[in-house]
């Protein structure tokens, strides 16, 4: 690695401090830490009583919590630790990690302030972005005043005054914008390049296929990323049959057969997306009713898919109030090299199950619906919000999801099948498919989406609409 290129010129690197930030693995740097947490918070500071316990609490007792630690390199301790931050599930929520964190516990030796300026900012960042990539939605913190501009100036919004054993904090939050990302990366073009199409046609604009006038039918189509054809061209045959049957299933129509155009540099290429094309349809059993091969080109697939119903459900026609259901196929696991991005529950499915997942829809036929792309399952959700001309909340303790599966991955991924339905109260989803159903957020007046925390806190994710379509 060059060096200058991430520090800049020679100077900078003279001036960078002689520590490093680690995950603390073993008894004795954990106990170092906590060595250093009774000398900042009970001897110092004066907070917690002098006695055994000092600052423990539960949260260092839960397996799930994780400690940064800073340690010196130049010192006379030869990597001493000097200073760290404590973060994790939060103690509040009982249940699995639905991404809900907490930092706290941030010490840095009294000795060590003056030597490294700005170790505490680093200290909190490299917790922020640990959080984050353990796949928190949610982060929060709780500062003494004296601290909170401190934690402003390193992007912590202020959420109000709290207390901690009757001592005046203030509860702060990280900012994650990972569902904000996704859906600006993924949708957020789609108003200014199709507005002018109006695709689908009235009432159906935002849905993912679109009825042909006059013969029962609907048509959706659906591109493969050509990276993904090139790194794994299976199963970009598999998806490019599965997310058009997903569409059709949303809308409530039984599929009747596919079509495909096909491009790759190699005779090799083609044929293994080919492959991969023969299994999902034979999977589902769905005729490949043709299509079109070239060789010699970059990587390319398309898939458009047929289907019938006489009345399409739409997306778009969702109200203020309505129950939204999410039912997802939690079996399988994640599509080797995509790791929180794809979540393959399909392959290993017999047709039968399959086929019961597709028709779900369709038999049960809610109000609307819509199946969860690559824009996941909170952008999912926007999409439905935006075309029916509502807000949406999602209740993230309520959301069915794999175990041992990171809330903000399962949130943002393709999940092999999962549909966001919108319905009136009284009306279930049936149990009799091998996804599962459960009842988790609510159609409102206005646009955008929240998270709703078990503590009745909402948290906004989305503002304002996904694709800039607008309404149906």
């Amino acid at each position: 690695m060059d060096t200058l290129a991430v520090w800049g010129d020679p100077g900078t690197l003279l001036r960078r401090p002689r520590y490093v930030i680690e995950q603390a693995r073993d008894p004795a740097t954990i106990a170092a830490y906590r060595r250093l947490r009774r000398a900042v918070f009970v001897d110092e500071q004066g907070m917690f009583d002098d006695g055994p316990a000092g600052d423990l609490d539960e949260a260092d007792d839960d397996p799930r919590t994780i400690t940064l630690v800073v340690r010196d390199l130049d010192g006379p301790g030869g990597g001493e630790v000097i200073g760290g931050v404590r973060l994790g599930p939060t103690p509040a929520w009982s249940g699995d990690d639905i991404g809900w964190w907490h930092g706290g516990r941030l010490a840095v030796a009294a000795h060590a302030r003056g030597r490294y300026a700005g170790v505490g900012g680093a200290l909190v960042r490299a917790a922020c972005a640990h959080a984050e990539a353990a796949g928190a939605l949610r982060f929060d913190a709780t500062i003494q005043p004296s601290r909170e501009r401190f934690f402003g100036r390193l992007g912590w919004m202020t959420v109000g005054p709290t207390t901690v054993r009757g001592t005046p904090h203030v509860l702060m939050r990280w900012p994650i914008d990972r569902v904000a990302m996704l859906a600006a990366t993924t949708k957020a073009p789609l108003g200014a390049l199709l507005g002018a199409l109006r695709p689908g046609g009235a009432g159906f604009v935002g849905d993912d296929g679109a009825p042909v006038p006059g013969t029962g039918l609907v048509a959706a189509c659906d591109a493969i990323l050509p990276t993904m054809v090139d790194r794994d061209p299976f199963w970009a045959g598999w998806c490019g049959v599965l997310v058009n049957l997903n569409d059709l299933a949303a809308m409530g129509a039984k599929p009747l057969g596919v079509l495909d155009a096909v491009a790759g540099p190699t005779v090799s290429r083609v044929s293994r997306v080919l492959a991969g094309l023969r299994a999902a349809a034979d999977g589902f059993g769905v005729p490949i009713l043709g299509g079109h091969t070239q060789l010699g080109m970059p990587s390319a697939l398309a898939v458009t898919a047929i289907g019938h119903t006489e009345t399409p459900i739409r997306s778009g026609a969702g109200l203020p109030g309505h129950a939204v259901t999410v039912t997802a196929d939690l079996t399988g696991r994640w599509r080797p090299g995509y790791t929180g991005r794809q979540w393959d529950s399909t392959s290993g499915r017999r047709t039968a199950e399959l086929r019961a997942m597709l028709s779900l829809t369709g038999r049960h036929r809610p109000v609307a619906a819509k199946d969860v792309s690559m824009a996941g399952l909170v952008g999912t959700l926007g999409m439905l919000a935006e075309s029916s001309g509502c807000a949406a909340e999602l209740e993230v303790a309520a959301v069915p999801r794999p175990a041992g599966v990171a809330a903000g991955d399962w949130l943002t991924c393709f999940p092999g099948f999962a549909m966001v339905t919108a319905d009136v109260e009284s009306r279930q989803m049936p149990g009799s498919s091998p996804a599962v159903s459960a009842r988790c957020g609510r159609l409102l007046s206005g646009s955008g989406v929240s998270l709703l925390w078990p503590d009745g806190l909402r948290t906004p994710v989305l503002s304002g609409h996904v694709t800039g379509m607008g309404t149906a």
